[in-house]
């Protein structure tokens, strides 16, 4: 079993599922534990009443255990499978952040699931795995 886990780039949605079985796939093929990244895009940079910082802070909570739910049957699947799985929910820029969080665990590659976008590289990847391809320290699998 190497120490060098399998990040997967996931949101609930329909591509980041097959993500998570491709990677399933690859983690029971190369004994390694996968670690699962939900990112909520969030600015930090913004003027803000109290108010607005109030109701800001309840949406962060309520978005925060969104995520934690949409990770559960994932976080499910991979244990039924019996391979070591780790999560996070993160605040930050997609692309950014993963690229961080795969140099800090180490990871040996990074997963996402392909989507749709509006122009032509969008359509074919999508503009997150367009990023981690441009950007990544490791080698990125985009699964479609």
């Amino acid at each position: 079993m190497t120490d060098q886990p399998i990040l997967v780039g996931y949101d609930g949605t329909d591509a980041a599922q097959r993500a998570v079985e491709f990677a399933g796939k690859r983690a029971t093929a190369e004994g390694c534990a996968i670690h699962l990244v939900y990112v909520l895009e969030w600015s930090p940079y913004s003027f803000l009443s109290t108010q607005e910082l109030e109701e800001r802070h309840q949406r962060r909570t309520e978005e925060l255990s969104r995520a934690e739910e949409t990770l559960k049957p994932a976080l499910d699947a991979l244990n039924k499978l019996k391979i070591p799985v780790t999560s996070e929910v993160r605040y930050g820029h997609s692309g950014e952040l993963i690229c961080k969080i795969a140099e800090d665990k180490g990871a040996c590659q990074i997963i996402v699931g392909r989507k749709g976008g509006s122009t032509l590289s969008a359509r074919l990847l999508g503009s997150l795995p367009l990023t981690l391809v441009q950007a990544s320290p490791v080698p990125v699998t985009v699964v479609p």
